[in-house]
């Protein structure tokens, strides 16, 4: 007998109405967190994971740190504020990695890999273009759980770290710009904001999102005039918004990108990568139709740069002058300010620790918040990113599924 679909409604309805068996909640045993962290080694990473506020947070909260000595000394903290604030201090980097969970900015490096123990809990930025298949099989080898922070989510869907290192970089950039602007810099002595009777610099911000929206608040801020490209009309629309007031923007378009640059003193290339790699919208010959002296600021060279001419450098030597124009392509601006972003990076990993301990450990949490089970790509050693284990040939599995299992 077939049952019409208002029929089964109706039945659907009723049963859901029928007295049903209480469900109470499984009560959850708060865990005590092992914590290490240890010295950054990566080339010129500053940041630290943690900074002494949130270290005497978590150790208020019943929870142990060990901190390697110097590893907040790029970033201006030193063993003393950490002892203070109730870490224990290590000498010896292999205590550190005996941790139940260690805590870094940048990926380990194999030798890292190698102090840590199984069945640790990794938290570390992923930076698909220099991860390699060794350290993940490492990893994997090791039964380690590893959550990139880069892909956590928060609450209303926004990637927490993405966006403020975002925020950094997109007023960074203007900095940096500024700088090379002077005299002292051999640049073309002009001020960003100008004065009476002499116009402001023109900047040119190449993207929309997060970098790019902060480049143009921070230049509006001192005064300068502002172009704004990108690739999204929805994207335009919604700085637009966000500002509360009228600028120029504009769709990418060769013709329009050329005629803006021709009159720029500085240009910030904030394209947002589509497909892992960023669109190149800026061509050689732009770069050559330009003011000489002028300043170009690539803060997507880390996905490939939206310049032609656009090459890595490095904090040590930041720049290079071709066709007359100074380009700064630094991959990692965070770490130029090191500390200001370790107090980001803090800000949002201290909250998630203690979440990780009120929810009775990491495994809890990766079942219970999608958002945070976004940003692991293994779990107890089993790979869980399809693009990871496309590109290096290793077995992965749905997270999803993996999770049910918990």
């Amino acid at each position: 007998m077939k049952i019409s679909p208002e029929v089964l409604k109706t039945l659907s309805l009723e049963a859901a109405l029928m007295p049903q068996e209480e469900m109470l909640e499984v009560g959850r045993k708060k865990k005590r967190l092992y914590i290490g962290i240890p010295r950054e080694t990566s080339f010129q990473e500053n940041r630290v994971a943690l900074v002494p506020d949130a270290v005497a947070l978590l150790v208020s909260n019943g929870h142990e740190v060990v901190v390697e000595t110097n590893a907040g000394k790029s970033s201006n903290f030193s063993d003393k504020d950490y002892s203070e604030a109730g870490a224990k201090i290590s000498y010896d980097v292999k205590e550190v990695y005996k941790a139940d969970i260690i805590m870094k900015v940048a990926p380990p490096s194999m030798d890292e890999i190698e102090m840590m123990q199984r069945k640790q809990t990794l938290f570390s930025a992923l930076q698909l273009s220099v991860q390699n298949r060794e350290s993940v099989k490492a990893l994997m080898d090791k039964k380690i759980t590893a959550i990139a922070w880069d892909f956590i989510r928060d609450e209303e869907n926004i990637y927490p770290v993405v966006r403020s290192m975002g925020e950094l970089a997109g007023t960074a950039s203007i900095l940096i710009a500024g700088e090379y602007l002077s005299n002292v810099n051999k640049g073309k002595g002009l001020i960003m904001g100008g004065i009476s009777g002499v116009p402001p610099a023109d900047v040119v911000v190449l993207g929309a999102g997060t970098v790019g929206e902060f480049a143009t608040r921070s230049a509006l801020g001192l005064g300068a005039i502002v172009k704004v490209f990108d690739t999204s009309i929805s994207r335009l629309r919604r700085l637009q918004n966000d500002l509360s007031q009228r600028i120029y923007t504009s769709i990418v378009q060769p013709k329009v990108i050329a005629k803006a640059l021709s009159t720029a003193d500085v240009v910030i290339g904030a394209m947002r990568a589509e497909g892992g790699k960023t669109p190149c919208v800026v061509t050689e010959k732009m770069i050559e139709e330009m003011k000489p002296g002028s300043v170009v600021v690539d803060v997507s060279i880390d996905k490939g740069g939206c310049f032609e001419t656009s090459e890595v450098t490095n904090h040590t030597k930041p720049i290079f002058v071709k066709h007359g124009i100074i380009h700064y392509c630094v991959p990692n601006i965070a770490s130029r300010y090191a500390r200001t972003a370790s107090f980001a990076l803090s800000n949002i990993f201290a909250p998630i620790l203690l979440n990780i301990a009120d929810e009775g450990g990491s495994e809890s949490i990766i079942k219970r918040k999608s958002g945070f089970r976004n940003g692991v790509y293994l779990l107890n050693g089993t790979l869980t990113k399809r693009v990871l284990g496309e590109a290096f040939k290793l077995p992965y599995k749905d997270i999803d599924l993996l999770t049910a299992a918990l």
